[in-house]
Formats: structure tokens, sequence, C-alpha cells
């Protein structure tokens, strides 16, 4: 196998490719045409989403009675990451991620029957765009340290408070929001309240300006004494925590599927671009550092992805540990910060444009050492299990 073979995509099986085929398809019809515009103006349409649940790419572990295609294949959300970053769409990736991998298993696991038929039927068609806020001014992954309180007041919690960074927070329609529902107590006072649009008392903020992930909405949301319906409760009282914590090893493998397809995509146009870019009288890519560059961040992908296909597998069997996704969120968007960077330094100056993809993934790889965990709590994650003391 040639290093090349080594930036391809992971071989995964023919349904798996069909369906790659065909969110190909809606990419080139629908995204492509229009990345650099999304950038420029900060956010992608609403329109979107619609039209990726018409072309049946959300939700699609969804059971068939409300909408959904009952396919619960990690896969399928892998390949939508990896063929949107393929062409530099990241904040299509970034969105429709956290709606399919991110909420979309909170509300799998935790909604009553009466809540499955109320929102399900829209997660998959694309009317409700999902978010899930737990980040605060004050509090980022000390989740147990959430000031944002819920008091039941008869039918309803009145809830107070901000939330910040929050990923699709522009365009969500449903909000799965972390509240202390007792505020005297730290983990066992935190619970998850769905907040919908259109609630009195709930308002957003203005669209986050960030150094990366332009057409990504980022948003401030506020709760001014905001009456939530009880039925609106998402599991049961107190049990927030558990309830985040439990999803959190697919969500960091997300953001590990996404720093490998980003780093896969930076060495592809690096690749493409050294062969025809110039110097001394011959392409780059005849030059040994070139060379020794790209072979050492086509080793270090192959490694990666590696270890990402057997964390997928993991999770397939519902035996992925939270130190295996830590794991795999530390080390695939290390990778993916070391890759971009280095391919960015062989399109010299062209690197440093913004129109061209590599100046983008480079500034978009930044923030996947923050969210999701900071990668310094990986490492407290992983340092804690080898026992030291």
């Amino acid at each position: 196998m040639s290093a090349l073979a080594m930036v391809g995509t992971p071989s995964y099986g023919e349904v798996h490719e069909a369906f790659r085929e065909s969110f190909r398809t809606f990419l080139a019809r629908h995204v492509q045409p229009h990345v650099e515009e999304w950038e420029r103006e900060g956010i992608v349409p609403r329109e979107l989403y619609r039209l990726a649940g018409e072309g049946g790419f959300l939700g699609l572990q969804v059971p068939e009675e409300y909408g959904g295609a009952g396919v619960d294949d990690f896969r399928f959300n892998a390949i939508i990451a990896e063929e949107a970053l393929r062409i530099g769409a990241s904040g299509v990736s970034v969105g429709f991620t956290l709606h399919n991998d991110v909420c979309l298993p909170y509300l799998l696991e935790y909604c009553d029957e009466a809540q499955r038929e109320r929102w399900l039927p829209g997660v998959v068609s694309g009317d409700i765009v999902l978010a899930v806020a737990m980040t605060e001014p004050g509090t980022g992954s000390d989740l147990a340290g959430i000031a944002t309180s819920a008091i039941r007041d008869g039918d309803h919690y009145v809830v107070n408070g901000a939330k910040t960074f929050i990923t699709n927070g522009i365009h969500a329609d449903l909000v799965i929001t972390a509240v202390k529902t007792d505020p005297s107590e730290r983990h066992r006072g935190l619970s998850l309240v769905m907040i919908e649009e259109g609630t009195p008392g709930f308002s957003r903020g203005r669209k986050l300006e960030k150094i990366g992930l332009h057409s990504q909405d980022t948003a401030e949301l506020f709760f001014q004494d905001a009456r939530v319906p009880v039925e609106n409760l998402l599991g049961e009282e107190g049990r927030g925590f558990a309830q985040l914590t439990a999803n959190l090893p697919q969500e960091r493998l997300s953001i590990a599927v996404a720093g490998v397809a980003n780093a896969r995509a930076a060495i592809a146009w690096t690749i493409d671009y050294v062969r025809e870019r110039e110097a001394f009288g011959a392409p780059i890519g005849a030059l040994q550092n070139t060379r020794f560059v790209l072979a050492d961040c086509a080793t270090e992908l192959a490694v990666g992805q590696a270890f990402l296909e057997r964390c997928m597998d993991e999770l397939e069997r519902g035996e992925l540990s939270v130190e295996a996704a830590a794991a795999a969120k530390l080390w695939c968007t290390e990778l993916q910060g070391r890759v971009t960077d280095r391919c960015l330094q062989l399109f010299g100056g062209y690197g440093y444009m913004s129109e061209y993809p590599i100046a983008r993934a480079y500034a978009d790889a930044r923030v996947s050492r923050i969210y999701g965990g900071a990668n310094e709590i990986m490492r407290e994650i992983l340092g804690r299990s080898l026992r030291l003391a």
C-alpha cells in the first residue's frame, strides 16, 4: 500500500459506501457551491437542515414509527463528518454532528412516549434543529458548577441564567438545557429540561465571532423567568449529571472522527498543491523536506485512523469506555492540529490566505482541543485511570 492510499477514507461496507455517495451528491448540489459565501456570512442557511432531512441525513437512529430509518450505526454519522470536511464545509460538519451525534442520543434514551411523538419527527425532517446548552459564562468543563436555575412553580419550571458558546445556538428550535433544579446541591441538583423556541423569557444573544468555524453558528442564550412546562423535563429530576456524562464518550468520539477527517483533507489538499507548485525549477513535491513532512503526516493519520476504527467498533458493541473515548479525542485532535499546521507550511504564503481551504482548516482545528472537554481534562481522565497515587 502506498502512503497516498493511507490518506483515503476508511473502508466501510457496501451500504456505507452507497450512503457516502448519496451524501456526496447532496453536498455537491446544496453545499459545495456556497461554502465560501457561508464562511463570509458566518452561518449556514436554516433551510439546509430541511434539505438534509429530505435526503435522509438527519436522525438515522430514530425508529421508523417516528419517521427515521431505525439504523443505529455510528459509521453513517462518521461518513457525514468525513465528507463535509473533505470539501472544507466545517460549519455543516459541526452542525449536523451536533444534531445527530451529540443531541439526538439524549432524546432517544430519555424521552417518554409523548415527548418522542412530539419531537422526533421534526428532528428527522429538519423542522427541529437541536442544541445542547451546558457551558456558562463562568463554568466550562465543571458541569457540577452550573448556576442556571429551574425552580418548580406549579406546572412549570422558572428558568433563570445564561449559557454561552452554544453550537447551533442561532438555528436551534429545541435546546437540551442543563439546569439546577436544586441549587443547594452540586451533581445531584442537576437536571435537563427541553427549552423550545418561542418560550417566554428565552432569548438569544449575539452570534459569536470566532477565529475559526465561521459558518457554524455559535451563540449566547439567556433565560429570564422563562416558564418551561414540567412535561419538558428530560428523564428525572437530579439525574442530569449522569445523563450528560453517559453521552460524553460518543460526543468525544465524534470530535475524534472530525479531527482525523480534517487531517486527511489537509493532506490531500497539500499533495495536490505540492505536485503543481514549482520552486527552483521543479515541483516542491520533489523536495526531500516535502516528502518527509507528508510521509510523517500520512503515517500519523494511519495510526490515528486505526485507533479510531477500533473505538467505533467498541461503540457499536456498547463497549466504548470513558478512557478510550478520552484517548481518541485527545490523540486525534492533537493530530489534527499538528497535521494542519505542517501542511499549511508547505503552502507557503498562500497557506495564510483564507481563500485556501488549508487556512480555514488550520483555524478550525484549534477549537477541537477545547470543546467536548478540554484536552487537559482528557489527560486528567487518563491519568486517574493509571492509579498513580
